[in-house]
């Protein structure tokens, strides 16, 4: 009973420390957040508990990913398990961006991970990390889908569009999430809403007009 009760204290521990770490990373940059502080906001009076329970600094980074990628791979799962249904560029560009969005309005109001996502993938290291956490079967099914639809595009333009739609839906979907927790005005209503719009822009990216170079 002893062990069990302490396992529980732990567990508990170690998911207000993600969390707390999540908020700060997100609201003050990943860089500018020591341990110490995410230990001090956690309410432990041990400074090096972020080490005991996540150990390096970039271990802690993993962790929150994972705790975010995890629940948006299962949603994505299962979108990929109607997938014959899908008949076109805009269904498989849902599919990278629904998941994200449904994650983040079952998370309530505020949410921090859009945020947080958004300065690893600024980071030329940090951005590796998300990569490796992130980027599973389902991404790779869904691009697959994507890249069949738009096989008539020449290799260097997919490979272009692919960073450009790729900061478009990192960097929205942080800016929504900054807008909600400020309280600013935001031009969709709902999540949901959102990610209809972020679709169709993405989709219009992709399926935009070459122009050759001169």
């Amino acid at each position: 009973m002893a062990r069990t009760a302490r396992t529980e204290r732990a567990g508990e521990t170690r998911e207000l420390i993600l969390s707390v770490a999540e908020r700060l990373f997100a609201e003050h940059g990943v860089f500018a957040v020591s341990n110490r502080q995410i230990s001090e906001a956690a309410g432990q009076g041990n400074n090096a508990a972020v080490g005991y329970h996540f150990g390096t600094k970039t271990d802690l980074l993993r962790a929150i990913v994972r705790k975010h990628s995890e629940p948006i791979d299962v949603l994505r799962e299962r979108m990929l398990a109607g997938a014959g249904g899908f008949v076109g560029a805009r269904d498989w560009v849902a599919c990278l961006v629904c998941p994200s969005t449904e994650h983040l309005a079952a998370l309530g109001c505020p949410t921090w991970y859009a945020r947080f996502g958004a300065q690893l993938m600024t980071d030329p290291v940090l951005r590796e990390l998300m990569i490796d956490e992130t980027f599973g079967p389902s991404i790779h099914r869904t691009l697959d889908g994507l890249n069949r639809c738009l096989a008539d595009l020449p290799l260097p333009v997919r490979i272009e569009r692919g960073d450009m739609a790729r900061n478009l839906m990192v960097h929205m979907l942080a800016e929504r999430e900054r807008a909600l927790a400020e309280g600013a005005h935001t031009a969709r209503s709902s999540w949901q809403a959102y990610a209809s719009g972020l679709i169709d822009a993405i989709t219009g990216l992709w399926l935009a007009p070459v122009t050759s170079a001169r």
